[in-house]
């Protein structure tokens, strides 16, 4: 099970690297006024990893004065985390963490 949590933290921290350089390209191609990455793939990108879009939005300044965005990224991030929380709560994950100490 422990085997199993790791492959999920590790595959997770990767997704959330990937989404963050998603937006940090996107940035980087408005600033040179070349093709963008549309904004439904930017938020899809979001669902997959809130984390690294917030901290993408913040680093490369980018998106934040979209509703869309300000808004649907922490939301998207807080839905993430209650969902989180309830597998960790109501599942036996917590107790295989504890217990592989």
């Amino acid at each position: 099970m422990i085997h199993g949590i790791w492959s999920f933290i590790i595959a997770y921290a990767l997704v959330n690297l990937a989404v963050f350089g998603i937006y940090g390209l996107d940035k980087k191609k408005a600033i040179k006024g070349e093709w963008r990455t549309p904004e439904k793939n930017l938020i899809a990108a979001a669902v997959m990893g809130a984390p690294g879009a917030l901290l993408g939005m913040i680093v490369f300044r980018h998106k934040i004065r979209k509703p869309k965005f300000y808004i649907g990224v922490p939301m998207i991030l807080v839905i993430e985390a209650v969902i989180l929380f309830l597998l960790v709560t109501k599942t036996d994950i917590a107790s295989s963490i504890l217990n592989a100490s």
